[in-house]
Order: C-alpha cells, then sequence, then structure tokens
C-alpha cells in the first residue's frame, strides 16, 4: 500500500522501526545556523536508553501507528528544522501517539510527557522547587543544633546584642555538626527542562493538549524554544558560593545531572510535540516558530493498516472485522468517533464477547459511542 511504499531520501521518520541508521543521520546532521546551540553534556549523566518499562510502553505505543505520506513529509521538516511540530485535529485521530512513533522509529529513548491543564505555567515544564520543604528542613536543623553558651560575664545590653548578631549571623559548620542541607535535594527538572538538557541525540517531550492551556503559555514558551535553554533563578542567586549543583531529571530524581550558574542549555533541540484539539487559536509569532501538520480521521485503508498492525488482523481478507470498520466509518458520518474504538471493538470480538446475533446494534452503541453530535 502506499502509506507502507513510500519512501524519500531525506526522510529520517519512516514509521516503520529499524532506524539505527537514520538515527545516525540525525544525530550527524547540520543544523540550521539559528538553530544551532552550544551546550555542553555533563559526561557523568546518562538518558534512559531504549530498554527498560519506560522505553517499552513508548515502544508499543508508538509501533502500532501509521504514517501517511504527507505525515512524515511534516514531520522530517520538523526533524531537520530543528522546530516544534504542532499537531492539530479531533479527539482521537491519533495526534499524541505521532510522538510515541517517533521516539520508537529513531530509537530516542522514552517520551517526556507533559500534559497541560488551564493551570499550567511555564515553570511547570522547565523545574519543580519545594521551597516549603527545604524551610522546614532549614528549621529543624535549628532545632538540632545545640544552644550557645550564655556569657555571665557581659552586661545585659552587651550579652542581647551578642546573642542577636549569634542568631542574624549564619552558623558555620563545626567538628560533628551536620553541613546545611545542599539545595539539590529540593530542586528537579520538568519534562521540558530535562528535554532541554545537553545532548547528541534529541529527547523527545509531548506537550499534550496545549490549546488547554493559560492564555500566555504559548507566549512564554516562546523565548525557550528560541534560547534553547532557561535559568533556574533558585542556582543562579548561588552561583557564587556554588557554581555547579547536581539535580534530579524528569525521569528520575535521583539522577544528579549538573548545572552550572544556573543556566541549562540544549545542544541539539529536542523534538517538541504539542497537539491541539482546537479549543483555541494561538499567536501568529508562536504559529510561526512551529511546523504545522492537521490529521484527518483515517478512512478504510488507513483504518485496515492499524488494525494489522495493532492486532496482527488482516481486515481486507474480509469478514466481521471488515464489517466492523465500514460500521466504524458509518458511524463516524454521525459524530466523532477515536480510532481506538474500532480496536476495541475489535478485540472483544477476539474475546468472544457480544457473540449473540441480536446484540450487534447494542454492541456498536456501547463500544462505538459518539464523541461529539447530538448521540454524544
Amino acid at each position: 500500500m502506499e502509506a507502507e511504499a513510500v519512501v524519500k531520501d531525506w526522510w529520517l521518520y519512516h514509521g516503520t522501526g529499524e532506524g539505527a541508521d537514520r538515527r545516525a543521520r540525525l544525530e550527524s546532521g547540520s543544523p540550521p545556523p539559528w538553530r544551532d546551540f552550544t551546550g555542553t553534556p555533563d559526561p557523568g549523566y546518562a538518558p534512559p536508553g531504549c530498554e527498560g518499562p519506560a522505553w517499552e510502553r513508548t515502544r508499543r505505543r508508538g509501533e502500532g501507528y501509521v504514517p501517511d505520506e504527507q505525515e512524515k513529509d511534516v514531520v522530517n521538516t520538523a526533524l531537520h528544522l530543528r522546530r516544534p511540530l504542532l499537531i492539530t485535529g479531533k479527539p482521537g485521530v491519533g495526534k499524541s501517539t505521532l510522538a510515541y512513533s517517533i521516539a520508537s522509529d529513531l530509537g530516542l529513548g522514552p517520551v517526556l510527557h507533559w500534559p497541560i491543564t488551564s493551570r499550567t505555567v511555564l515553570r511547570d515544564g522547565l523545574y519543580l522547587y519545594d521551597a516549603i520543604g527545604r524551610l522546614q528542613e532549614a528549621g529543624l536543623e535549628q532545632l538540632r543544633r545545640p544552644a550557645a553558651p550564655l556569657d555571665r560575664s557581659a552586661t545585659a545590653p552587651d550579652a542581647l546584642t551578642a546573642d542577636t548578631a549569634r542568631a542574624a549571623a549564619p552558623t558555620a559548620a563545626g567538628p560533628g555538626s551536620a553541613p546545611a542541607p545542599s539545595i539539590s535535594r529540593y530542586l528537579r527538572l520538568g519534562p521540558l527542562g530535562t528535554a532541554l538538557l545537553p545532548q547528541d541525540r534529541p529527547r523527545v517531550l509531548l506537550v499534550d493538549e496545549i490549546d488547554k492551556s493559560d492564555i500566555d503559555l504559548p507566549g512564554d514558551l516562546l523565548t525557550v524554544f528560541e534560547d534553547g535553554g532557561f535559568v533556574i533563578p533558585e542556582l543562579a542567586r548561588l552561583a557564587q558560593e556554588d557554581p555547579t549543583v547536581a539535580i534530579g531529571t524528569d525521569d528520575d530524581p535521583d539522577a544528579a545531572v549538573r548545572v552550572t550558574q544556573g543556566r541549562v542549555q540544549c545542544r541539539y533541540f529536542p523534538v517538541v510535540v504539542l497537539t491541539s484539539n482546537g479549543e483555541r487559536d494561538f499567536p501568529p509569532a508562536f504559529l510561526r516558530r512551529c511546523v504545522r501538520l492537521h490529521l484527518e480521521p483515517p478512512g478504510e485503508e488507513k483504518l485496515a493498516l492499524i488494525v494489522r498492525r495493532r492486532l496482527g488482523i488482516d481486515v481486507e481478507a474480509g469478514g466481521e472485522y471488515q464489517e466492523l470498520v465500514r460500521d466504524f466509518i458509518d458511524r463516524a458520518g454521525d459524530g466523532d468517533l477515536a480510532t481506538d474504538q474500532l480496536l476495541n471493538a475489535i478485540q472483544l470480538r477476539l474475546a468472544g464477547a457480544w457473540s449473540a446475533p441480536g446484540d450487534r446494534d447494542r454492541f456498536l452503541k456501547t463500544v462505538m459511542q459518539h464523541l461529539t453530535g447530538p448521540t454524544a
């Protein structure tokens, strides 16, 4: 079929897996001069690779995606330009799954997921700082310290002055005393901050349902997308006393990647996939910095490919499963349906559920309930 046969030499992403050679081309490719970043990787930090439970979740979800030629063209355009990919379309057409397909196809490790709500702000994606926890720990440390002996030889005013000075001045760690807890214990990079760590291979970041965000978030992202980095103010303020601090990542709070002078600066801009259900418009300045892709609901041919890849069933051979595909397309004419609803229906029939002939109408209404429209 065309969706499987078309291959272009300039493509890095194919959607078919086994992309080690294409990943090597991705890593060695020259970026546009305006997308060339200078971050220095931490030699002691290794991002998650293609193993472990997180990678298996990414691989399983991504393997079932079936991109067509237009989708491959747009995805590869974003990869070559090192620009964010903004994907729009109705719910259930596979917008989020495409991010997992890119990571799985090119072996880029587990997808970093940043779900967006109306309360989400930029800092949520960059880093997390537990200021309350740090204050509580500082208070406990103060209680653990032994009280300083009172100097009885001083006059009352002098004694009060000395006590006040001792309370205001920072306490040096003496023999046997515990040092003050490092700020690194209370900092952790968020999904966007982790994606921007300097590496020679990009991570895939899924910014899910950005159209649900506060009106300011797309604009706030512009500077980060253009600079390829950001500053953690809590670390920048301590740069003279502690220029390099090791903090955790979104993948692993104990990863301990080193951040110098409070700045995280990428080397290879991450593969940023932003999804939108079209619930709002975005400012032109934001759209100008994105490569845009609109996904239409899949037709019969693409649905057959999805079922074959996900469930190993050849729908085109005819029979009940082909009828279910046609039922899905017919019902989609009266209101939106998600592709996974068709997969659910076929999975139920594989398990022998809803097998009575008289149950068919109720079966379809149960598993293919409209997401929009008068019957939703």
